[in-house]
């Protein structure tokens, strides 16, 4: 999971939409992106150099972005009793190329992703293909190409939203010994906006090897610019909380989680949008 916001709800993100992080969370919620959007995030677990993580995005609209409507288009950016405000997204889609490194000189892995996703109405499909590289000291490197996909569906128009992620769904392998391969993870989650101002996040993750995780998580918007958001993931036994402030064409999030045997967590990710569109963007009330 990438992105300080899905890390302070818990990583309940599979049904988040329009956010660039989604290339590596849900590729389908890139087709909600409104504006070119560049990212970077840290990710520190239990105070450790060898648990880090770094991590950074592109994502383009192909086509169009929006025009006065940028704002709408942003998780949560509209004012507190603003009126609805039409949200529009790129016509021919959202192309986003991710690299990302997890940790130190004795064992590390390298990834490099492209994503891409499209929304049609109420329809957001979206997949992603990456090259991973797992290194270990002293005994070298492997490399293994990988393939995700992923849905999300508008239940209830700007209420309620479903998504579905297959992660590594080719059960890549790492090495012939023992038939070791790359987990394959799927993922199904709601999103639910019982008010302009909460968020409510569910979701469920299974690991073929592994039992079931359950998430969940709660944003709270004040005002349009600030966040603040809380979770909880039960396979973990990991319970999360956040901030986030977004200033103009700035976004700012911070999370820590903490696990009673290992300590704290903590993730950092900073976002800038820019552009605004030739006007040619479809549109949809909320």
């Amino acid at each position: 999971m990438r992105g300080a916001r899905a890390a302070a709800l818990g990583n309940a993100s599979v049904a988040l939409d329009g956010d660039a992080w989604a290339v590596a969370n849900n590729p389908a919620g890139l087709g909600s992106l409104a504006r070119p959007t560049v990212g970077f995030y840290a990710q520190n677990r239990y105070f450790s150099a060898a648990l880090n993580v770094g991590a950074a995005v592109v994502a383009l609209p192909l086509g169009a972005a929006p025009g006065p409507e940028a704002a709408a288009d942003e998780p949560g950016a509209a004012p507190v009793g603003a009126p609805a405000t039409p949200r529009a997204w790129a016509r021919r889609g959202v192309v986003a190329l991710e690299a990302q490194r997890f940790g130190g000189q004795l064992y590390n892995e390298t990834r490099v992703g492209a994503g891409y996703g499209y929304r049609l109405g109420q329809i957001s499909v979206g997949g992603r293909v990456e090259l991973l590289q797992i290194s270990i000291e002293g005994l070298g490197s492997r490399r293994v190409a990988l393939a995700s996909l992923g849905g999300q569906v508008e239940v209830l128009p700007g209420k309620l939203t479903l998504g579905v992620y297959g992660y590594n769904l080719g059960q890549a392998r790492l090495a012939s010994y023992q038939d070791e391969r790359v987990p394959t993870v799927l993922k199904a989650g709601l999103a639910y906006r019982p008010t302009a101002q909460v968020l409510l996040a569910l979701e469920t993750e299974k690991d073929v090897e592994r039992p079931a995780n359950f998430k969940a998580g709660v944003e709270y918007r004040p005002v349009g610019a600030l966040a603040a958001r809380v979770g909880v993931a039960s396979l973990s036994e990991e319970i999360s909380a956040g901030l986030g402030v977004r200033l103009r064409d700035f976004g700012l999030d911070y999370a820590a989680a903490f696990q009673a045997a290992l300590g704290f967590s903590q993730h950092l990710s900073v976002t800038k949008t820019w552009g605004k569109g030739n006007g040619k963007e479809l549109k949809i009330k909320n």
